[in-house]
């Protein structure tokens, strides 16, 4: 083992963090988020930071590692049980970027229901008259039912801000029991039904992954929107293009995708009414250097001996 222990970066972190993980390791970053380029920046390293998709074989080939720490909340980013069976200790960082999904989540609500970028747009090249008439369309938060799929410490987050602004809230979870006061537990058939805003928030697992087919879709109001925050391959892609475009649902706002980057020929890049953006919902300047200073805090702890902050696997 060197001198100082080797800590791989799967992509950049906020640079106060890394000249604190550098004063301490070297450090190595990937130079892109490519399957081969992980197995060889991970290659020798006792540390591993993740911020990108890892290889289901990424730890084959790395007999030094001893600590994974996810440069965030998701785990389905990292093969954990592979990691378990190599005595590889893995952590996270819960509530690290919390703020910021729920105000992706309130900004996509205000963008669909307002339609403030078209009016912009709208001004811009038609004039004054034609961008203020499109205000007679949108529709205020106050009143409407927002239903959340998966009701943890995002969605409980979310869940408080709406009923601040004056939304009905309706909770989907396995465990109706842990609901937060004034969200009303009811199944998907009824979330879909009564909601005027749904938000999934839930983790990918095999009971979610494809939750948001075109069955569900079909008992949405017309109006309705859908905005995911959760993962790409909870919702059917294919079917919620088609809605679309049959005006079958007013509007969705997609921050994660079942394939990323998502490709140029994804038939939902020409669905109408749909904001798409690159998973960066719990990305901001303020929550980087939140989930870096965490992630250098643990893997420093975890390469001394000491446990994480958030342990995700034991031995």
């Amino acid at each position: 083992m060197p001198a100082q222990p080797v800590v791989a970066l799967t992509s950049p972190i906020h640079p106060d963090a890394h000249a604190r993980l550098a004063a301490a390791c070297e450090v190595r970053v990937a130079p892109d988020a490519s399957a081969d380029a992980l197995r060889a920046v991970v290659r020798g390293a006792q540390g591993l930071i993740v911020r990108n998709h890892l290889p289901e074989d990424i730890f084959d080939d790395a007999s030094s590692l001893r600590a994974v720490v996810r440069h965030g909340v998701g785990l389905d980013m990292i093969p954990v049980e592979r990691a378990t069976e190599r005595g590889i200790a893995v952590a996270n960082l819960p509530g690290s970027n919390t703020t910021a999904v729920v105000e992706y989540c309130l900004g996509a609500m205000l963008h669909l229901r307002r339609g403030l970028a078209d009016m912009d747009s709208a001004l811009r090249a038609q004039g004054w008259a034609p961008a203020r008439a499109m205000a007679d369309s949108g529709t205020e938060l106050r009143g409407a039912t927002c239903g959340i799929v998966g009701v943890g410490t995002i969605g409980a987050r979310l869940a408080g801000l709406a009923q601040a602004l004056g939304m009905r809230t309706l909770g989907l979870t396995r465990r109706p029991e842990t609901l937060p006061a004034g969200v009303l537990a009811v199944d998907k058939a009824g979330l879909m039904r009564e909601s005027d805003v749904i938000v999934l928030c839930c983790p990918l697992t095999p009971q979610t992954r494809g939750l948001i087919d075109a069955d569900a879709l079909a008992l949405a109001k017309p109006t309705a929107i859908l905005i995911n925050v959760a993962r790409g391959p909870v919702v059917d892609a294919a079917a919620l293009a088609d809605a679309l475009a049959r005006e079958a649902l007013g509007g969705a706002a997609l921050d994660v995708h079942d394939v990323q980057p998502l490709p140029a020929d994804a038939a939902i890049r020409q669905a109408p009414r749909v904001l798409l953006t690159p998973h960066v919902a719990g990305s901001t300047a303020t929550s980087m250097r939140r989930m870096s200073a965490g992630a250098v805090d643990d893997m420093l702890r975890m390469l001394a001996g000491e446990a994480p902050s958030h342990p995700v696997n034991t031995f």
